[in-house]
């Protein structure tokens, strides 16, 4: 194995980093599909859920909220969530194409190759999210300015979570044909089985099973991450399941990007 050359490690950094937010200047279309998403919660069901849902006095609130207020954290993890799940089908298009093993044959090793394909793919997240907390606050929906700061290496370590399930699904995909299939079958179910929409306990009311499998749910604690970030607040639970599972999801991709047994082998 190559000693880690840190020169040739920052420029490998760089280089990725710049085509994907090059490739996502050239896809408009994916920045204004990101946003829409979150803002038909926002704006639409928000509005139907306002009257039915009614939500207690619970950390990090100090006093009643809107259901609005409630989704806002959630719904910045749904961006993170399908921009990481937009990053894997890329890396099966790139892999199709063999732009993937191209990147994955240089000299530098293939654990930081990857990270820095999550990174970039996290930093374009970060600046989806905070347009849309630019947006929610013209809708009302505001926080303190220390929130707001608070908040970024809340969504960076989530963003890292979640780009690093998508790399391990984009190593488990072989065909673009299968992502519909990851969507019904992985997104959603993360999506709704947590707290983004609406808190445990009321999940703990209609049903125990449903408790239990959006606790155990790992985006559950990415968006309570957030949400905790975004009122100054500190999660330590939150932040030590994020940042395991991240490890965690890492390590599967690792494994299946390995020549000796993933899918590189296979294709090869």
């Amino acid at each position: 194995m190559l000693p880690f050359d840190p020169r040739a490690a920052r420029i490998a950094l760089v280089a990725i980093v710049t085509r994907e937010a090059l490739r996502f200047v050239h896809q408009r279309e994916r920045f204004l599909a990101a946003l829409v998403r979150p803002l038909v919660w926002l704006v639409v069901f928000a509005a139907g859920f306002r009257a039915a849902l009614g939500l207690s006095i619970i950390p990090p609130y100090q006093t009643y909220i809107t259901y609005e207020t409630y989704i806002v954290p959630g719904l910045c993890g749904m961006i993170l969530l399908f921009n990481g799940m937009q990053s894997s089908l890329s890396l099966v298009y790139d892999r199709e194409t063999g732009a993937m093993r191209l990147l994955l044959t240089s000299p530098l090793p293939r654990w930081w190759l990857l990270t820095c394909k999550i990174l970039a793919s996290t930093l374009i997240s970060m600046l989806q999210a905070l347009v849309f907390l630019a947006i929610a606050a013209a809708f009302g929906v505001r926080v303190s300015w220390t929130g707001y700061i608070a908040v970024l290496p809340a969504l960076l370590v989530a963003g890292l979570m979640l780009g690093g399930l998508g790399l391990a699904l984009s190593s488990l995909i072989k065909q673009l044909e299968n992502f519909a299939g990851v969507m019904n079958f992985v997104i959603f179910p993360m999506f709704f089985l947590s707290s983004a929409l609406y808190p445990l306990w009321k999940m703990a009311e209609s049903s125990q099973v449903l408790y239990a499998i959006c606790a155990s749910n790992p985006f559950t604690y990415a968006v309570e991450l957030i949400r905790f970030a975004l009122y100054g607040q500190f999660n330590p639970l939150a932040l030590a399941v994020t940042i395991g599972t991240a490890v965690a999801f890492m390590g599967l991709a690792l494994r299946g990007y390995d020549p000796a047994r993933g899918l590189i082998r296979r294709k090869g």
